[in-house]
This record gives structure tokens, sequence and C-alpha cells, in this order.
């Protein structure tokens, strides 16, 4: 079988087409959190993946450049605005938004549960419940949870042995995603808290997030450069992408309906491009990428 896909920044931001404002910020707001760098700093993709959410509130909330977007199906040329570094995460989104976030929310049962009631429509798709807010641990433990897709899905039980012997059995929530951290207060040594990392990922590399499968699908430069077709791992078998030409880092193309399913509704795959370059490049391979790069500057200074 074989899936054409385009990028999508409602997709990246949770959103159906056509949300308005209102949700659009939301969502910002929420994913900007959860990917700032200041908040991920062991995770390798948060940097490019906070780039692409502002680059995509920055597209869907200006009309000129959103029609511009619909239009070129995907295709927008951006500035980084990050170049120089990224901003304090609070005094981001006052600039952005022109509001005061609240502070970040340690993880609890209580707030788990409003996270979760918090359901829109069941006569509309709905995307899967946001992950908690990213919790900062200074001086506390933590422990890592691996969890099948089934039992992020719908929620299991699980023991933690913490260091003085004591062994702990609670309950995950459902919908639960790769990344999610769980808070046991006061538990640990000392009254600190401990902290519960959830895995969810499989052999093949798929993330899984509530009802949407996460993939990073590496390529070389001449396939991301031309495009090409490459089978692609999904939790129902491999499919056939076409990855579309001019694919660069950070694109997202998704599969529509190859995530998780669960009371009526079904996620998406969203299929994250990453261009890499062999590190045993040949004389070859040397003289052609040179050849590229004189091509470049003579494009450049034509302008």
């Amino acid at each position: 079988m074989t899936s054409i896909a385009d990028p999508d920044y409602w997709s990246l931001l949770g959103l159906e087409p056509a949300s308005d404002p209102d949700q659009l910020k939301r969502a910002f707001r929420r994913e900007a959190r959860r990917w700032h760098p200041d908040l991920n700093g062991n995770d390798p993709v948060a940097e490019e993946r906070f780039k692409l959410v502002n680059e995509a509130y920055a597209v869907l909330s200006d009309p000129r450049r959103r029609a511009d977007w619909e239009k070129g199906q995907g295709r927008t040329v951006s500035v980084d605005p990050f170049a120089e570094g990224f901003p304090d995460f609070e005094h981001y989104l006052d600039v952005v938004l022109g509001v005061v976030s609240p502070a970040p929310r340690d993880i609890d049962e209580a707030s788990l549960e409003e996270e979760l009631t918090d359901a829109q429509p069941a006569d509309r798709p709905v995307a899967a419940p946001p992950p908690p807010p990213p919790v900062r641990a200074v001086e506390d433990l933590e422990s890592e949870v691996m969890l099948t897709p089934e039992q992020a899905l719908d929620g299991t039980t699980v023991e933690v042995a913490l260091p003085d012997g004591l062994v702990i059995e609670l309950e995950t929530p459902p919908m639960a995603g790769d990344g999610w951290r769980l808070r046991l207060e006061g538990v640990a040594p000392g009254g600190r808290d401990h902290f519960l990392h959830l895995r969810v990922i499989t052999d093949q590399g798929l993330r899984i997030d509530g009802l949407r499968v996460h993939y990073r699908l590496e390529l070389f430069p001449p396939d991301a450069a031309l495009g090409c077709a490459v089978d692609v791992p999904t939790l129902d078998g491999p499919v056939t992408l076409q990855v579309p030409p001019g694919s660069s880092t950070g694109r997202l193309l998704r599969l529509r309906e190859r995530g998780l399913e669960a009371n009526g509704r079904v996620g998406d795959q969203l299929v994250e491009i990453v261009v890499v370059i062999p590190a045993d490049l040949g004389d070859a391979e040397r003289a052609l990428y040179r050849r590229l790069q004189e091509l470049a500057l003579d494009d450049a200074a034509a302008i």
C-alpha cells in the first residue's frame, strides 16, 4: 500500500483545520511548553520541535501567511528566530501571546484526572489528551517505566522499587504517552519526590502519544532533495510513504488513521523527516557536495 502525505501545521499543534483563534492559542501554549528547550534538557529533538511549533503558530495565526501556506500545500519559507538562543519560556509566551502563563504544574492524580476529563464533543475528530507539562526535578529521583502501546492506551498497574527497598504499586493513567513524567510526592529519602518517566516506544522506533504515533525517518540528502518512496513501520505493518521533493529536517508527514484506536476514534501517525549526512563520504561524494556548494553560492550572488 502506498500513502502520500503532506506537511500539516494543524496536526503539529494537535488541532483540526479551521480551529478558532482561542483554540489555536491554547494549543500553541501547550505545545510550546511541552517542547521548550529549557524544559527538555535531555530531549535531543525538543529544540527542533519547538521551532516547528513556533513556525506553525506564526503561519496559522496570520491570515495572509496561512492562505499562502494552504495554497502552497505546506511549502513555506521561514527565518529561524532562535538562531541566537531561546528566551525564557514565560517571557516567550508574554511576547508571542501577550499573556502570562502559569508556572509549570507538578503531575499528581488530581491534575491527571482534570486533564483526562476535559474532552471535546464525540461527534467530531479529537486529538489525544495533551501530555502533562514537563516537571523540573533538581535533586529528586527518577525511574524509567517501559509500557507497551496497549498498556499506555488503557492504563496498567506497575510496581516501582525505591532505593530504600520500599515497593510502590500504582495505576498509570489511560492514553499516556512516551516522555510523560508522573510524580510520587515525598516518597524518596529525605521527603523528596520520586518521578516515573514513562517510555512507550516499539522495537521499530514508533513512539506512542495518546492515540497518535510518532516516527523519525532518516533520509540521505539526495532522497530528501529529490523525493523518494520509502517503507516506514506502522502499528499494522510497514507501508510505502511517498516523500515529497525538497523535504528538510523537521518536516512532518501524516499517515491518516495509522495510530491507536479507542472509543471509535483513530489517531494518525506523524513521520518526522531527519536529513543525515554519511560520516564516511568518499572522494566522489565530497566533490559533488563541493559542486552543490558552489552552485548555491552562485545562485545567492545572482539574487
